[in-house]
């Protein structure tokens, strides 16, 4: 069986802090890590929870419901529309929260780095969500395809800011992508959303849209994409009948990008460690770096192990990671799910 090599965090940490979230995983991963990222801390611990708090300020766009829906951290819940009357090109959104939670949470990684806790030569990573994403989530009708290239262009800003701000060589940057992998797969939820907004076959829309944002990172700074079927609750929102959609996927937005991918990462369920689930790997493009989604806190090493021999029969060389963020995670579950990682992985 080979032994993987290297890991990913995918983005999200259940620590409250940045310092904590960085500090923890190198003491605990070492050597394993090429980049890591602050946690996804903050109103950010939920993904992208709290853009309708950010993007509802905005003149021409209001909430839907007279009444909060609360959540956790203070986020308010309820869904956005365009307000009557207004020109969605016109509609000016404020920063959305991405550029300066990097800009915090790198100044922290610059003091663990100069006091020896990260390592020289290791990146700090950004995670970002795909404009689709939050457009298909908090808003509907007409106003998805009305608001998106105004989103769009804010979540570019925030990229700008962020590779202006942070020096190229400690910088990667990662694409979350969940909701196309819905629409892909035609999950519950996703088929209608797209039937309405794109009518006829999406594929080709989702593969434009994510090599647009691929090609948006400067040629020096490393960009990865983590292909994602949700965690709410800790469960997909479908279970992929094997691994050919995203292969699929994959394949086609790097066909399709202008510059390199540095890494991909793709998730693997729990119960997944048969010749089936993996057999579509051996038709991936070649990267860079590929992580396999194949750590669970249920099962820890053991059943790591298990979908690692099931991958190795495919895929020659790939690092590990989880299938998603581990940001909600149950409370004291982190330490042993970055062990895990440390227990079936080699150094780079």
């Amino acid at each position: 069986m080979t032994q993987p090599q290297g890991a990913l965090l995918v983005g999200s940490v259940n620590y409250d802090d940045a310092e904590k979230t960085m500090r923890t995983a190198s003491e605990l991963m070492g050597g394993l890590l090429r980049r890591i990222p602050d946690g996804e801390v903050g109103k950010r611990f939920h993904w992208i929870m709290f853009q309708p708090d950010v993007i509802g300020q905005a003149e021409g766009i209001e909430r839907v419901g007279e009444n909060p829906i609360p959540f956790k951290a203070g986020i308010d819940a309820r869904p956005l529309r365009i307000a009557e009357g207004a020109d969605a090109a016109s509609i000016e959104l404020p920063p959305l929260g991405y550029a300066a939670a990097a800009l915090e949470s790198y100044e922290i990684f610059r003091r663990l780095r100069a006091e020896g806790a990260i390592a020289e030569g290791v990146r700090f990573q950004v995670s970002l969500p795909t404009p689709l994403a939050v457009v298909s989530s908090y808003f509907s009708g007409d106003d998805r395809a009305a608001i998106e290239p105004v989103y769009a262009d804010a979540i570019l800003r925030e990229v700008d800011e962020i590779v202006a701000s942070i020096p190229h060589e400690d910088l990667a940057i990662q694409w979350d992508v969940a909701s196309e992998m819905g629409i892909i797969e035609r999950a519950s939820g996703y088929g209608k959303v797209m039937d309405a907004w794109w009518p006829g076959d999406p594929f080709d829309g989702v593969v434009s849209r994510l090599s647009a944002l691929i090609g948006a990172v400067p040629a020096d700074v490393e960009v990865g994409v983590h292909l994602c079927y949700g965690d709410a609750g800790e469960k997909h929102f479908i279970e992929p009948a094997d691994a050919g959609n995203l292969v699929r996927y994959a394949n086609a937005v790097i066909a399709a990008s202008d510059r390199d991918l540095t890494w991909l990462h793709l998730p693997v369920p729990i119960e997944r460690d048969d010749a089936a689930y993996f057999a579509p790997l051996s038709e991936l493009a070649a990267v860079d770096e590929l992580y396999l989604g194949l750590v669970h806190r249920e099962d820890g090493a053991e059943g790591a192990q298990r979908r690692i021999a099931a991958a190795s029969a495919v895929v020659p060389e790939f690092g590990v990671a989880t299938e998603c963020g581990i940001g909600r995670a149950p409370a004291g579950t982190t330490e042993g799910i970055l062990q895990t990682h440390a227990d079936v992985a080699a150094h780079w």
